[in-house]
């Protein structure tokens, strides 16, 4: 396991849960690769407060991360395993043969010096990105594209994985980390593995300054406010409010909000779990 108990010596660590990171083998990144965040604390462009609840947090670097994987026929050699603030995964520094580097999200079993490639016709080895059609049935696979060319937008966040269940002559039909079952564009490019840092979901944050580290502020619960500012405000004493729903009105808890008619339904073979 990655994750360590703190010793209890203050309040915040009694139950505090934290990543050992005993995976990454860097802590400085790519210079080259790093492009400066602004915050905008929630704000729009005229400054005023569209999004609640955000604000603060650590400062950030955005590392560009290569989704698409176009270096065909071109093996890498992974260089390090590396700490993104971005998303809950790792990510790798990739060294190609012709001198370029690349960050791509990293891999569960990624091991400094392996090598990766991605193109037509490839070994089937964690790392490697190719297409649908190539790959074989049964395979876990990650970083998905929803259309060919797109670059990768399914399974991206740390422990997923989507299955490859069926193909045919146009689409392969793959079960995603929901439970739901579409199909896809079998030029659709994956890559072959699980994304690394699996335990990040037995994380436990222990106190509430760790969530102002990520930027995220203290959420007011709506039957707390008043009937001008929420529907399920006022009310004498703990009044619940009826039917739980946001300040828009739409109901809470179970309603669906997906289109009736939306464009994708065609494609999707079984929904996913309730």
């Amino acid at each position: 396991m990655s994750i360590k108990k703190l010793k209890p010596v203050t309040p915040g660590q009694r139950f505090r849960i934290v990543n050992s990171f005993h995976q990454l083998t860097n802590d400085n990144s790519e210079k080259t690769l790093v492009r400066g965040k602004c915050k905008s604390g929630g704000r729009n462009n005229v400054g005023r407060m569209t999004m609640r609840y955000f604000g603060g947090g650590h400062k950030k670097k955005y590392r560009i991360i290569d989704f698409k994987r176009k270096k065909f026929r071109i093996y890498a050699i992974v260089k390090s395993i590396e700490y993104d603030p971005n998303r809950s995964s790792f990510i790798s520094l990739l060294h190609y043969e012709d001198g370029e580097k690349k960050y791509i999200v990293a891999m569960e079993g990624f091991k400094v010096g392996q090598k990766v490639i991605s193109g037509k016709n490839v070994p089937f080895n964690i790392g490697n990105s190719t297409f649908l059609s190539d790959i074989p049935l049964g395979t876990n696979i990650s970083c998905i594209e929803l259309r060919p060319g797109q670059g990768a937008k399914i399974a991206r966040s740390a422990g997923s994985f989507a299955q490859l269940i069926a193909k045919d002559e146009k689409y392969a039909t793959i079960k995603l980390p929901s439970g739901e079952i579409r199909m896809i564009m079998i030029n659709c490019m994956a890559t072959i593995g699980v994304i690394s840092n699996p335990d990040h979901q037995l994380e436990i944050y222990g106190k509430a300054g760790k969530k102002r580290h990520i930027g995220k502020r203290p959420r007011t619960r709506g039957v707390a406010m008043n009937p001008v500012d929420h529907p399920m405000g006022g009310g004498e004493g703990k009044a619940s409010g009826g039917i739980p729903r946001n300040r828009k009105g739409q109901p809470a808890k179970g309603f669906r909000t997906r289109s009736k008619k939306r464009y994708s339904d065609k494609y999707i073979l079984q929904r996913r779990k309730k």
